[in-house]
């Protein structure tokens, strides 16, 4: 990932059972305490952990009493947190959570956009009907800010900018989890607007750590972690929606995982006491749910093999490929 630590192979994608491609990534596996388990490739350059930080972010959403005051839920808990697919019941949830609020679709600042789900934008077009700002993946992320705006009394216009006062509530909690500051690192700018901060993998998953097993942290922020790694589980779908990796992973129930734009993905493993984050440096999601899956693997856990190895298949529906780790993890305990 760096000059000092070359890209390392994670995933191999093959084509009548020979190498096509090759996905190279770092990874970094890590306890609460800060030891690092195992990692490979560059885990200390900064990279853009993109949606991967969206339960962190939504720490201040509980912590500031919005979820009692307001009247919400795990359920919009879940939807903070969420990269969701724009399906009919994403687009739901978010506009009554808008309209619960008194606030109009347009007070999200993360632009229209078409829905994540192929079939779901197909069907939006097919109804003649144009993309809102609640179709956007990161709307559950906003309607959660513009909740603690409201209840922090914080000004809703211009939530977005890196400026606003409510930034500073997600980063002190960031940097508490990651256990560095975030000044002098990269700050860039998020699809959906907001300020998208950088950390070394090794810090995010440091921060997951804590969210596995928050026990050594005050019995607030402890309860705040639970009870967003409990909602997440318990409301898969609105996390993600249908077909995707995050809502199979997280149907097991033993594990939190989170994706990233670019290739990151993120994970919390509460029986073992451990966080994992990785980050595929050609930014391929394909790529980064497979050397996460073996990651799982290696810990213990079984995702299904359709996750682990799953196949390609050209425009006429027949198989073509598939994906599989290109290296193997040392059993993680």
């Amino acid at each position: 990932m760096s000059a000092t630590a070359p890209q390392l192979p994670l995933v191999e994608v093959l084509r009548n059972d020979c190498v096509e491609s090759i996905h190279c990534g770092a990874v970094a596996v890590v306890r609460a305490d800060g030891e690092t388990v195992y990692s490979i490739g560059d885990i200390h350059r900064p990279v853009f952990v993109r949606s991967a930080i969206k339960p962190l972010q939504a720490i201040p959403l509980v912590e500031s009493g919005a979820l009692q005051a307001l009247g919400l839920d795990d359920r919009q808990l879940a939807l903070a947190c969420a990269s969701h697919n724009g399906e009919t019941a994403h687009v739901d949830a978010v506009a009554a959570w808008l309209q619960q609020l008194g606030l109009a679709c347009e007070a999200l600042e993360c632009g229209a956009e078409w829905p994540y789900s192929a079939s779901a934008a197909r069907d939006l077009a097919a109804r003649g009907e144009s993309p809102a700002r609640w179709h956007h993946n990161c709307s559950g992320k906003h309607t959660g800010m513009l909740s603690c705006c409201l209840q922090l009394g914080l000004p809703t216009a211009g939530y977005t900018a890196a400026t606003h006062p409510l930034h500073a509530h997600w980063r002190a909690v960031l940097e508490e989890l990651a256990g560095l500051p975030l000044t002098g690192l990269p700050m860039g700018t998020d699809g959906c607007g907001l300020p998208a901060p950088a950390l070394p993998l090794s810090a995010l998953a440091l921060a997951y750590a804590r969210l596995a097993g928050p026990a050594a942290l005050s019995s607030t922020r402890a309860a705040s972690l639970t009870r967003i790694r409990n909602a997440m589980i318990q409301h898969a779908f609105l996390v993600a929606g249908t077909g995707r990796c995050c809502t199979q992973l997280l149907a097991d129930q033993r594990i939190l995982v989170k994706m990233g734009a670019e290739g990151v993905y993120v994970a919390a493993l509460p029986q073992a006491g451990l966080g994992v984050a990785l980050k595929i440096a050609d930014g391929a999601t394909r790529a980064a749910e497979v050397a996460l899956c073996a990651v799982l693997s290696a810990a213990g856990l079984s995702p299904a093999a359709q996750l682990q190895y799953p196949v390609l298949y050209n425009s006429r529906g027949a198989a073509t490929g598939s994906l599989r780790p290109a290296w193997q993890p040392p059993v993680l305990q």
